[in-house]
């Protein structure tokens, strides 16, 4: 008898400035690698930007993070764009917005088996869908960096959700859950993906391009690229934006542990 699969959905944070085709294959890639193990079937993903709080140097407002990203992502039939994260007026710690996405996925689970909660006919939990963070293979290194990430956040996000990273180039994820004792505790919650069609691009490396005024055609959408000429994006002023600002996360951790959503 077949093993009934979980239903999974694949959450990606982070800056999407701009989203580059790089991001999209690694829903393709992390979704077909799910389902190669046997034990889960992906039913959607969400690319969730980070708000204009996070402070980040030549992070253009989210307003046009979120249209290039709902133009680059038209032709998806199962990831979207959420945009609750990045309409927060203060940066949002990762826990937090998985937290946020993940009460709502499985509400909305409910919903549709015609259940209330957990009164009733209650989902079983064997049955309700899962959220795990999609990312890439330099994310497990963000976990090293003094200040930004509280250890209990760490625990939550690998141990209680999990994660799928997707590595590239000669990054080596397998070495950074090795050297933490805290990922290594649940390496089972985290899934390795190889990416053997190497692709190099980074937003980074876009907006560079950009400024120069160089072509970014086939890195990043047609509809994408329209967009920023339309607008006026990524030139030498935008680049300046936030200079000299310090990353938010590492002056909001330092002060009051963050709440549940539940309180």
């Amino acid at each position: 008898m077949a093993t009934r699969r979980v239903p999974l959905v694949l959450l990606a944070c982070g800056s999407f400035n701009p989203i580059t085709n790089q991001h999209m294959r690694l829903f393709e890639l992390a979704r077909d690698h799910m389902h190669r193990t046997g034990r889960y079937q992906v039913v959607g993903g969400i690319v969730s930007p980070v708000s204009d709080g996070y402070e980040k140097q030549g992070l253009v407002l989210a307003k046009h993070r979120i249209a290039m990203a709902k133009l680059a992502l038209q032709s998806s039939d199962w990831v979207g764009v959420d945009e609750w994260e990045s309409q927060q007026p203060d940066w949002t710690e990762t826990v937090v917005t998985m937290r946020y996405h993940h009460e709502r996925v499985v509400k909305e689970h409910e919903r549709r088996a015609g259940t209330h909660g957990f009164s009733g006919n209650a989902v079983p939990p064997s049955s309700r869908p899962q959220l795990k963070l999609l990312c890439g293979a330099d994310f497990l290194d963000t976990f090293k960096i003094p200040g930004l990430w509280q250890d209990d956040h760490v625990e939550e996000v690998a141990g209680r959700f999990g994660l799928v990273c997707v590595s590239r180039g000669g990054l080596q994820p397998k070495q950074a859950v090795h050297e933490s004792d805290l990922l290594s505790r649940h390496c089972r919650n985290i899934f390795l993906v190889r990416e053997w069609v190497w692709n190099e691009t980074s937003a980074t490396e876009i907006r560079r391009a950009l400024r120069r005024g160089q072509s970014v055609k086939y890195l990043i959408p047609d509809s994408v690229i329209e967009y920023i000429q339309r607008h006026d994006l990524y030139t030498e002023v935008s680049e300046r934006r936030n200079e000299g600002a310090t990353l938010r996360p590492l002056t909001k951790q330092a002060q009051q542990p963050v709440e549940s959503l539940d309180d």
